[in-house]
C-alpha cells in the first residue's frame, strides 16, 4: 500500500531526467516501507534488511541509496518542506509576507486528506524518533535543509533591497514555527484540522516568533 507523504525538498519531475525519476521513485519506495515497519515495529525492530524486502529492492539497492535505516525516512519528511515552499513560491512579490507566510503554511498542513494521512504518518514519525537519536538527527537535518532552501524564495518575496540577515532570519523563524508545531502536535492526541492542529500552532508560533522582524512590519 502506498503511504502518503508525511509533512515536513524535491524538482518537479520535468526537471528530471529518466534516470533521477527512477532513482527518486525508489528511494521513494524504500522510504515507504521504513515508515511502514517504523510505525508497526519501532526503528529497533525494524532492520535495513526488513525495509529493503518490504520495498521489494536488494539489500545492497537500499545502502546505495541510505547509510542506515533511519536516513530511509528522509524523502518523505522532506516532502512537507517542498510543498510548503512551492506554496510560498506561489505568492507575487510585494504581498505582505506576513500574510503569505500565514497563508502558506495553513494551505501546506491542512489543504487536503492527503495532508492529513501525511501528518499522521509525521506524527509516528516523531514519537519514534523520541527514542531514536538517529532518526532525531534525520529530521532535524531535513528541518535544516528545507531552511536552506527556504532562504532564496524568501529574499524573491522581499525584493531586492531587503536585508540579508533579515531574510535569513525569517526563514529560519519560519521553519522552526512549523518543526516546533509538529513535534507538539505529534506528543499529543489532538486532531489534523481545527483548534490544536498542525496549521493551528504553526500560525500562532509563526506570529510570536516573527511579529517584531522588521521585514513583516
Amino acid at each position: 500500500m502506498r503511504s502518503p507523504r508525511p509533512y515536513s525538498p524535491q524538482t518537479g519531475p520535468g526537471t528530471q531526467s529518466l534516470t533521477e525519476r527512477r532513482k527518486a521513485a525508489t528511494q521513494l519506495d524504500i522510504a515507504r516501507a521504513a515508515c511502514e515497519l517504523f510505525a508497526a515495529h519501532g526503528p529497533d525492530g525494524t532492520t535495513a534488511e526488513d525495509i529493503a524486502h518490504r520495498a521489494g529492492v536488494a539489500l545492497r539497492t537500499f545502502y546505495r541509496y541510505f547509510r542506515n535505516k533511519q536516513e530511509a525516512v528522509a524523502p518523505l519528511l522532506a516532502g512537507g518542506g517542498d510543498a510548503w515552499r512551492a506554496l510560498l513560491a506561489e505568492e507575487r512579490p510585494g504581498t505582505p509576507l506576513a500574510e503569505a507566510l500565514e497563508r502558506a503554511v495553513r494551505r501546506s498542513l491542512s489543504d487536503s486528506q492527503a495532508v492529513e494521512e501525511g501528518l499522521e504518518v509525521t506524527r509516528g514519525l516523531l514519537r519514534a524518533a523520541a527514542s531514536d537519536e538517529a532518526l532525531r538527527a534525520v529530521w532535524y537535518r531535513v528541518n535544516q535543509d528545507s531552511e536552506e532552501r527556504l532562504v532564496p524564495v524568501v529574499a524573491r518575496l522581499a525584493g531586492p533591497e531587503a536585508d540579508p540577515m533579515s531574510v535569513r532570519l525569517l526563514a529560519a523563524a519560519a521553519t522552526d514555527a512549523i518543526r516546533v508545531s509538529l513535534e507538539l502536535w505529534s506528543a499529543g492526541d489532538a486532531p489534523v484540522s481545527g483548534p490544536g492542529s498542525p496549521a493551528d500552532l504553526a500560525v500562532r508560533a509563526l506570529r510570536e516568533l516573527t511579529g517584531a522582524m522588521p521585514l513583516l512590519r
